[in-house]
C-alpha cells in the first residue's frame, strides 16, 4: 500500500478519489476482468471507495476487519451488490466488531467468524481461512 510501511508516500493516495483510481489502474495494469477483492486491515482506504464506486466490476468482495468502513453510510453500503464474505477472528475485538457493523448493510454478504483467530486470521488459521475462503469462491458465478 503506497504511503505505508517502508514504501514512498503518493499524492494520489490522500483521498478516497485518488485511492479508488490507483486500485483501477493497477486492476487495469493486470488485466483484471470482475476479480475477488480480497481487503486485510489497510487496504480497505483503498478497496471501499473502489467497492462503493465501481462495485459492479467486481465478481465478489472479501474484508478482512478492513479499517475505513465508519467513513460511509449504511445506504451507500446498501447499494452495493457484489457478493461480499465479511470475514475475521473472533480474537479481533478492536475493528472486527466496527467492521461489522458497517459492513452488514451491504446486501449481498455472509459473515464467516474464525474462532481462536487474531486480526490477521489468515495468519492465525490458515486452513480455515483458505476452507471459508474457498467455500465463497464456489458460490460466486
Amino acid at each position: 500500500i503506497p504511503g505505508y510501511g517502508d514504501s514512498p508516500p503518493s499524492e494520489m493516495v490522500v483521498t478516497a478519489q485518488g485511492r479508488m483510481t490507483f486500485l483501477d489502474h493497477v486492476l487495469q495494469e493486470l488485466g483484471m476482468r470482475r476479480p475477488i477483492l480480497i481487503s486485510p486491515s489497510m487496504s480497505g482506504r483503498f478497496a471501499l471507495p473502489f467497492l462503493l464506486m465501481q462495485g459492479d466490476r467486481l465478481a465478489g468482495f472479501v474484508p478482512i476487519a478492513p479499517v475505513g468502513t465508519k467513513d460511509y453510510t449504511a445506504e451507500q453500503y446498501r447499494r452495493v451488490q457484489t457478493p461480499t464474505l465479511i470475514l475475521y477472528g473472533d480474537r479481533d475485538t478492536g475493528l472486527a466488531p466496527q467492521a461489522l457493523q458497517n459492513l452488514q448493510h451491504l446486501p449481498e454478504h455472509r459473515v464467516v467468524v474464525l474462532p481462536g483467530a487474531g486480526h490477521a486470521c489468515y495468519l492465525d488459521k490458515p486452513e480455515d481461512f483458505h476452507q471459508a475462503l474457498l467455500g465463497f469462491l464456489h458460490q460466486l458465478k
